[in-house]
This record gives C-alpha cells, sequence and structure tokens, in this order.
C-alpha cells in the first residue's frame, strides 16, 4: 500500500506557509510539525510584520506544536522547513528534542549545517526535498526585493 503522506506531501504544505510569507514581503521560508501524519503546528517568517529577528518560520511552528501538545518537547514529531534552519532554529529544535527535522534548499551561509551547531543526538535530518522549488521562491524574493530598492 503506497502512503500518500510521504515527506514530499508534507513539504508542499510546508511550501504553502513560504508561499504566505512571500506575500506578507517576508523571506519566504515555511515551516509545519507532523506527528503521526497530522499537522498540529504551521509557521512561516514574521521577522518584518513582528519587527522580532527571533520570528523564524521554524520557531513559530515549534511554539505552536508545543501549545497544541501542552509541553514543551517535540519528540515523535517532525519539523518540514522549505529551508535549513538556522544555528537559532536549531538550538531551539535541539531543546525540543524534535525527533526529525525535514528541509527543502541548504542554507550554505547561515544553516545549522554551515555553522557546525548542533542538533539532539536522537534527531534524524533529511534534506533536499523540493530543493528546486524551496530555492527558486527566495531566489524570486531577493530578485524582487533588489528591483524594488
Amino acid at each position: 500500500m503506497i502512503n500518500p503522506f510521504d515527506d514530499v506531501y508534507f513539504m508542499k504544505k510546508a511550501f504553502q506557509e513560504a508561499e504566505a510569507a512571500f506575500e506578507k514581503g517576508e523571506v519566504p521560508v515555511g515551516a509545519i510539525v507532523v506527528v503521526e501524519n497530522r499537522i498540529i503546528a504551521r509557521g512561516h517568517n514574521l521577522t518584518e510584520q513582528l519587527i522580532d529577528v527571533t520570528a523564524h518560520a521554524e520557531m513559530q511552528a515549534i511554539t505552536a506544536a508545543s501549545n497544541f501538545l501542552g509541553g514543551k518537547y517535540l519528540q515523535n514529531c517532525t519539523l518540514y522547513v522549505t529551508l535549513e534552519p538556522c544555528q537559532m532554529c536549531a538550538g531551539a529544535l535541539y531543546w525540543s528534542q524534535i525527533s526529525k527535522i525535514v528541509y527543502g534548499a541548504r542554507d550554505m551561509e547561515r544553516g545549522f549545517i554551515a555553522m557546525s551547531s548542533q542538533l539532539h543526538p536522537k534527531t534524524e535530518v533529511v534534506g533536499g526535498v523540493l530543493e528546486a522549488e524551496a530555492s527558486e521562491i527566495l531566489k524570486r524574493f531577493f530578485i524582487q526585493k533588489r528591483n524594488l530598492n
């Protein structure tokens, strides 16, 4: 039996959040948290709207998931995020003890891998899911931003 709820399916849902960020003039990064094939939290960048450098998509999703579950640990949860988490988000994900992180595009300069940030030892990481789409919306956003300035 084919499981329709695979990493691509859920990354498409995270991508919808990135599109919402794009429409708001935010850097288009989207995230969702899933437990047992159920989306329990959504988030996208809100740093401009909230005037808050910590309002990254992952942080929004972590907070929403913790509120939904009624606890600070996200064990048995998967975060789907369109861009590799930064060092700040990796730290929050470490403390949340999230079980799995699936990201789309790599952030070669500011991502947790380039910054040598640590995740929880039990956290599984999968990268490159819908990487082309995630990279394209970011490129489109920054081209548009440059053309407006």
